[in-house]
This record gives C-alpha cells, structure tokens and sequence, in this order.
C-alpha cells in the first residue's frame, strides 16, 4: 500500500487550532493523528467527510474546562493522518478496524461518544461491537444506514458531485454545507491536509462507501444490521443534536429516538441556523450541551 503524509508545514499557522500531535500506528505501515487533551472521562469525538479535527477546535476547549479528557482522532485518509493513495485502499471496513485500532491502542474505555457523518458510521457501528466500552452516545448529523433505509436525493446528489467534479476542495464542500460564510482562512485549513489531487483518494471515495438497501456494492449493509440489533436494546444515554439546516440528515434525530431506547427523556435539541457541519457554525453550543448532558448522565 502506497502511503502519502502531508507535510507539517501544510499545517502551519492554523488558527485556534494549538493542540499538540499525537500518533498511533493503527495498522502496518499506518499512522493515524489524533488529538488528546484534558484528564478525566473520556470524550471521543470522529469527524466525517472531508474534515478533520480542525471541526472540534471549537468544542475541545470547552471540554477540558469541563473536565474531560477529549480525543479527537482524524479518520485515515484525512487531517494529519497518513493518506493511502489509492481509492481501492479504502473500505467501510477498514475506517471501522483502523479506529478499533486507535481505541485498542490507547487502551481507551467508559468512553462518550460523539459523532458526526461518517463518525456516525464508524462510531455507532464501533459502539455496538465493542458496547462494554461506551458509556454514552450523541448523535449529531449522522446515520446508520440498515435494510429498509435508502438514499435521499440530497445525498445522491452530493455523491454524485463528488465523483464527477474535476476539482475538489475540501474547504468549499464545508462552505456548501453550512449556513454562515466562512473565512478564507477556515476554508484553506479544512483544504490543508490535501496539498494536491494525490492526497485526496480518501475523500473523494468516501461518499461512494455510504451502504444503503439496493446500494450496498461492498456488502456493509449486514454489519449495520447487526449493529442496529444492539442499538434496539441500548439503554445507557443517547442523545441527539442535530442542525435544522442539513437537508441530507434531516429526520434522522427522529429516527434514533423512535428507535433507541436510551433516547427517552433526553434533553435532544435541534440548533438553529446549523448546517451540517455544525461544529464548525455551533461548536460551542454543542460543547456546552454536551457537558451538561454529560455530567448528568454519568
């Protein structure tokens, strides 16, 4: 496997972003970045296509302050994370082994999870398989797909975007999915890891790995089953924050609430004036909800 590693200097003067590196080879050959800061109950936050931790620069403050040890990893493929080259590299699976991996690795347990998009996707499968290691859940603009669930119309069009559009910026895929214009220097961090068309395979087959029924050509759709079978009976907490401006995971709160058990009577919000970035626009909002939920929970 042909890896590439983005230079640091790519990553020079990002601003609110000061947190120190740390890496952990996930597989032979494979290191992936992360960020580990604070002491106490562990936070986890997993990001989704194409972001990085950049998207948690906002809430990690928050967190610590609050008390909790926070570990924002960048997914393969993505941030300060090594960069197989080839899209046929990637698999559902193998972004579900290589966070294990990471988990395993820093020996991680009692752990909250928070995620979005493909965090989603990851983390709710992760936290089924391996349930003894969570404590908690929050949902946020995300999905597990499972038989009877199919793509919408925002989603192919954006899958379809992604494969065809001959220039793809990771920056400008984060502009069109949120409400508020951002900065020239936000849109050039989130474009950082990327320096040329050779780093982004990881980004650009991403959306093509999202299963659904009658759309499953890597046969992922059995596992998340099998994930949803656990979450139908998950009575630790599980919260949902989702923004009222995401048109490709709108409703998709509802359905965790109908169908988990630990949803019921949490304090689950819609954030207004969020996109489906919504780190990125309501950061501090989440952070701050998520604490409280947090310290209630506990």
């Amino acid at each position: 496997m042909k890896v590439l590693r983005t230079p640091e200097s790519c990553f020079e003067g990002l601003a609110d972003y000061p947190f120190r590196p740390h890496y952990h080879e996930v597989a032979k050959g494979l290191r992936m970045h992360y960020v580990d800061e604070g002491e106490g109950p562990i936070v986890l936050l997993l990001h989704g296509e194409p972001s990085w931790s950049y998207l948690y620069r906002k809430m990690i403050p928050i967190l610590v302050e609050a008390g909790f040890r926070t570990i924002a990893p960048d997914l393969i493929g993505f941030g300060k994370s090594d960069k197989p080259v080839r899209q046929e590299d990637y698999s559902y699976q193998s972004h579900v082994d290589w966070l294990k991996a990471l988990i395993s690795g820093l020996n991680l347990s009692d752990i909250h999870l928070f995620c979005q998009d493909w965090g989603g996707l990851t983390g709710l499968r992760i936290a089924a398989e391996e349930e003894a290691l969570f404590s908690s859940i929050i949902a946020s603009n995300t999905l597990l797909t499972r038989t009877g669930v199919y793509a919408n119309d925002a989603f192919k069009q954006w899958r379809d975007f992604s494969q065809k559009t001959p220039h793809f910026s990771a920056g400008k895929v984060l502009q069109l999915g949120t409400v508020s214009n951002l900065s020239e220097q936000v849109i050039a961090a989130y474009d950082a890891p990327f320096p040329d068309d050779s780093f982004k395979a990881g980004a650009r087959v991403f959306p093509k790995l999202v299963p659904f029924d009658g759309e499953d050509p890597y046969g992922a759709i059995p596992a998340c089953d099998a994930a949803w079978k656990v979450l139908e009976r998950w009575e630790k907490p599980f919260l949902t924050l989702f923004g009222d401006s995401d048109p490709i995971m709108r409703g998709g709160d509802l359905f965790f609430q109908a169908k988990v058990p630990g949803t019921k009577g949490q304090p689950h919000q819609t954030i207004t004036d969020a996109g489906h970035f919504i780190q990125e626009e309501k950061g501090e909002e989440l952070a701050q909800r998520m604490v409280v939920f947090l310290k209630h929970s506990k």
